[in-house]
């Protein structure tokens, strides 16, 4: 099936740049692993999804998707123009070392540092100078994506946990319970994705994307339910029913043995 603009697509691809053959990004973990791309453990090696068209990607790899067919691998080539822009000499400015040490920063080559809100990237380190540079790492560069479209994605249920699994990586899809009544759609959040940073900003993301792309639905209810955890008893609460249960049981009380002193004299037995 050919792969057109706004269908909803799963992909396996690689990435690295012309110039130098270096592999720069990827979604299989076999070649992450192999290119020393693997340090962040918290990266999840899978099939990247995006809505075709969306812009979600560089500008030409995005436009390389169109007419692509579901599980045949094909090679695109995306030009500076179209990736991340050729390189601005002007973008390129010398700082005093001093501003960095007073921010209490030790520059070194390839460091990303934010300078005026911008984020910029130390080249070199001279004699009380420090030379940044503002273009982005890849500007100038020119990039090839070995790609195979893996999946299209077609149900209601299976592109509203598209969405969402963009927004929260970190909790399987399948935790999320998607339930469709007409126009209003409830998701039952689990209790894992609760204490998320910015779990609200998400939820209010998630809703004008899943409103965007299913016109359908016109009302989005998240659903978080709490259950009563198991009773756990406190020792004084312990210690209340142990009290409790022994006044409710008949007393057994053991009378004292007699004294040798006081039993009564025994009767002889001669007449």
């Amino acid at each position: 099936m050919s792969i057109k603009k706004g269908n909803f697509l799963l992909f396996n691809y690689t990435c690295k740049v012309k110039e130098n053959n270096e592999v720069i990004d990827t979604t299989i973990k076999e070649v992450a692993e192999k290119n020393s791309l693997d340090k962040d453990k918290n990266v999840s090696y899978e099939p990247l999804f995006v809505v075709v068209g969306e812009r979600w990607l560089v500008e030409g790899f995005d436009e390389g998707l169109k007419g692509l067919e579901v599980g045949k691998q094909k090679t695109i080539e995306v030009s500076p123009d179209k990736a991340y822009g050729g390189r601005d000499p002007s973008k390129i400015r010398l700082i005093p070392l001093r501003k960095f040490r007073k921010d209490g920063i030790d520059p070194i080559p390839g460091m990303p540092v934010t300078i005026d809100k911008k984020t910029a990237y130390v080249r070199s380190v001279g004699a009380g100078r420090v030379q940044v540079d503002f273009n982005h790492p890849l500007a100038g560069k020119t990039l090839i994506y070995d790609i195979k479209p893996e999946k299209l994605i077609n149900t209601d249920d299976e592109k509203i946990r598209a969405l969402i699994h963009k927004q929260i990586p970190s909790v399987k899809k399948e935790n999320f319970l998607v339930d469709i009544k007409g126009n209003i759609l409830g998701i039952e959040i689990p209790v894992e994705a609760f204490y998320i940073e910015g779990i609200q900003y998400i939820k209010r993301a998630l809703s004008t994307e899943i409103t965007k792309f299913l016109p359908n639905i016109s009302k989005i209810m998240f659903i978080e339910s709490f259950e009563r955890p198991e009773t756990i008893k406190t020792k004084t609460e312990e210690k209340a029913e142990t009290i409790k249960k022994d006044k409710q049981e008949p007393s057994k009380e053991t009378k004292p043995a007699k004294d040798a002193s006081e039993e009564e004299p025994k009767r002889s037995q001669n007449p």
